[in-house]
């Protein structure tokens, strides 16, 4: 009907604008394979872009303007930014939203022990992975660690080609006649994704030499006790950089692209603008969706609304709930995230007239959810269609998806949390092979269309009346 080839459609000299902003975007996965990295590496460019601290505006009794830049940095977890618009903030914000944690391998709090000749770190997987894809492959370990007088030990091994890996191991193919038996859910247990970090013993310990040296190298390199874990965030998650893929370079693989691959464009697309706009424009990459959007640094805790009035007393110059309650109700909102690319190894559980093709463009999900589309925010129609007009008038190449067929699956987003306030939400992301996958794969030109479409939107985004 609407679908077209995206690399077909490339005006002249686009391909060179394209090839750009992947470098931008696979540097910036490179930089943030953390929650926390991506929000340090999202303030960096946006004080490079000239946004300044929304708090400290507040703290200092500056008031804003129609122009002015703005950021917030939530708990280390969560980034926002602003581009104060012309109008009246009480005739709500074009919003793009995203997430920023992606599945991985947690330590647990209590985690370091030693078996039989290998010292090993205890973790609980995040989010929903196969666990059997995390075995016999190079991982590399990032977080914090926070000792009791306050300070942080940022933590980064395995990925300078001089660093050290870590690795869960996997059972020789020889002796797994009963592994391979079982269902795929089953060939690896929870309880057996535990990392080894060391295996050479402390020559003067008798007992647990291996985790003795270990916890000297952690002393010595790091500062690091081992009653210091109990306060610490630390995630392992592949090691090394994401990779153009075919002989085309089309494609680029690499971890975290969910939902990544829509932060990076959502937050550029803002700092990206020009001028004064007319309604505010908003960034908000989030934390914790892939558990729920649960927790204070979730979609789900009132950390938006929050800083949200804070923005709005500001500007209006008073603290009216009113005024906020109608800045929410009457935003726009693009909730990016990612889809299911079709893929033609495993054709059997799309509905391919309604699945998302890579390098087709950005992809729309009127809905999301699972079978009986539940907890799915189910966009209007009437906002679709604006969202139609916009993309088309900027020439974006777009498409429509589900997840899978009805009756096999399905998945959410930050959709229905934001729609709550009454504003109108749709999804929108871009298509990604292997998703939940230690390496995911998407096009490069799905990743153009997917900033196109946002830098549209929040330009062209406008309030309508039923």
């Amino acid at each position: 009907m609407y679908r077209k080839n995206a690399w077909k459609a490339l005006a002249e000299g686009e391909r060179a604008q394209l090839e750009a902003f992947a470098e931008k975007y696979k540097a910036y996965l490179d930089a943030g394979k953390t929650e926390r990295e991506c929000v340090a590496e999202s303030v960096r460019l946006a004080q490079e872009a000239g946004f300044t601290d929304l708090m400290a505006a507040i703290r200092e009794g500056r008031q804003l303007h129609a122009g002015d830049r703005v950021y917030c940095n939530w708990m280390n977890k969560c980034f926002l930014a602003w581009v104060i618009g012309e109008k009246d903030i009480e005739c709500g914000m074009n919003i793009l939203g995203a997430h920023i944690d992606s599945p991985r391998i947690d330590v647990k709090q209590n985690p370091l022990y030693e078996s039989e000749g290998f010292a090993y770190l205890d973790t609980h997987y995040y989010g929903g992975i196969k666990k059997y894809q995390w075995v016999a492959s190079p991982l590399a370990l990032h977080g914090v660690v926070c000792r009791k007088d306050g300070t942080k030990v940022t933590i980064a091994i395995g990925e300078d080609e001089n660093d050290p890996v870590f690795y869960i191991t996997d059972l020789l193919i020889h002796l797994a006649a009963d592994q391979m038996g079982k269902p795929a859910s089953k060939v690896i247990e929870g309880d057996a994704l535990d990392i080894i970090i060391g295996s050479e013993p402390m020559a003067e310990e008798e007992k647990n030499p291996v985790k003795a040296r270990v916890l000297a190298i952690l002393k010595e390199k790091y500062g690091i006790e081992e009653e210091d874990f109990v306060s610490a965030e630390l995630e392992a998650v592949p090691a090394g950089k994401c990779r153009d893929v075919g002989f085309d370079r089309a494609l680029i693989a690499g971890y975290g692209h969910d939902d990544r691959v829509c932060a990076y464009p959502s937050m550029a697309a803002v700092l990206d603008v020009e001028g004064t706009p007319d309604y505010t424009v908003c960034a908000v990459l989030t934390d914790k969706e892939e558990i729920g959007s649960v927790g204070a640094t979730g979609m789900n805790a009132l950390y938006f609304e929050n800083i949200m009035a804070e923005l709005v007393a500001n500007l209006k110059g008073n603290d009216s709930p009113l005024s906020l309650r109608r800045c929410l109700a009457h935003s726009r909102m693009l909730s990016s995230d990612v889809s299911a690319g079709y893929d033609p190894n495993f054709a059997g559980v799309f509905e391919k007239n309604n699945a998302s093709i890579v390098g087709n463009g950005v992809t729309f999900n009127k809905f999301t959810g699972s079978r009986g589309k539940s907890g799915s925010n189910d966009c209007n129609a009437e906002f679709v269609a604006q969202v139609r007009r916009i993309c088309d008038e900027a020439e974006v190449a777009w498409q429509t998806a589900e997840l899978g067929k009805v009756d096999v699956g399905g998945g959410g987003t930050i959709a229905y949390v934001c729609a709550k306030y009454g504003m109108n939400v749709i999804d929108c992301g871009v298509p990604v092979l292997s998703m939940h996958a230690p390496w995911e794969a998407i096009s490069k030109v799905d990743l153009w269309q997917e900033y196109k479409c946002y830098c549209a939107f929040i330009k062209n985004a406008k309030e309508f009346d039923y």
